[in-house]
């Protein structure tokens, strides 16, 4: 509420700011300001006494005798301010890359994790969080994953190729693809540290695209070891010779 007594310290006590303050029309011809301290009390109270509202700033102006509700015009607006903040995507993690091999499981996983901001939204400081909720993979051979809460996980080199994961993939073909991960974020906010409330909406980001290259493997019977005869099937070429 808005106190056009300005009562400070008590109910009989003024501050004296509100007598110094000068509220001008801000428009030819407008209506002059009243000199008010801006007050809050917990909702919970249902008919807040006295000593329940505390003054939230010194003296200001008030030129409209209806105040606006602060709480439903930033709860209307959150979520283009939600999508307008600087979400780290994460990365897309490969193994092995950038090379793999054709028919082999490639484990892919994200880094992407919760995040959290504070900003200032029509006078009130508000906190925000981003939270992953789901992946969509794009292998970039027509195929996808998703939307899946599986973030995937790192696995041993030793695993690679060998070891399928929830999020890994295996290629039919030789060739190079581009591959992505879009994840979608859910939030929350709170205002003037209230309570966080849900954001009625997502924000989905993907992140920058890596080319994965498909290599195919043969095999052969041989009679001796590259040591033995360098230039035996599968041995790389010696010295010199191209």
């Amino acid at each position: 509420m808005a106190d056009t007594h300005c009562r400070a310290d008590g109910p009989d006590t003024k501050d004296p700011g509100c007598d110094a303050l000068d509220c001008p029309a801000t428009t030819p011809g407008g209506q002059q300001g009243t000199p008010v301290i801006w007050k809050e009390a917990p909702k919970a109270i249902t008919n807040p006494g006295w000593t329940d509202w505390i003054p939230t700033t010194g003296p200001t102006c008030l030129y409209d005798p209806q105040p606006e509700n602060v709480l439903a015009n930033i709860a209307a607006r959150i979520l283009n301010d939600f999508r307008q903040l600087p979400v780290n995507p994460g990365t897309l993690q490969v193994q092995p890359f950038p090379h793999t091999l054709k028919g082999g499981p490639t484990n892919f996983y994200t880094t992407a994790g919760e995040q959290a901001f504070d900003i200032t939204i029509l006078g009130q400081a508000v906190h925000l969080t981003a939270t992953p909720a789901s992946y969509t993979y794009t292998y970039g051979d027509g195929t996808t994953l998703g939307p899946t809460p599986a973030a995937g996980y790192a696995i041993p080199e030793t695993e690679w190729l060998t070891t399928e994961t929830r999020t890994s993939h295996s290629y039919t073909e030789t060739g190079n693809y581009p591959a992505t991960i879009t994840t979608n974020f859910t939030g929350t906010y709170s205002v003037n540290n209230g309570p966080p409330l849900p954001i009625n909406g997502t924000l989905n980001l993907t992140t920058p695209t890596k080319t994965i290259h498909v290599w195919k493997t043969e095999r052969a019977l041989v009679a001796d070891t590259c040591q033995q005869n360098p230039n035996s099937w599968g041995c790389p070429f010696p010295k010199g010779i191209r």
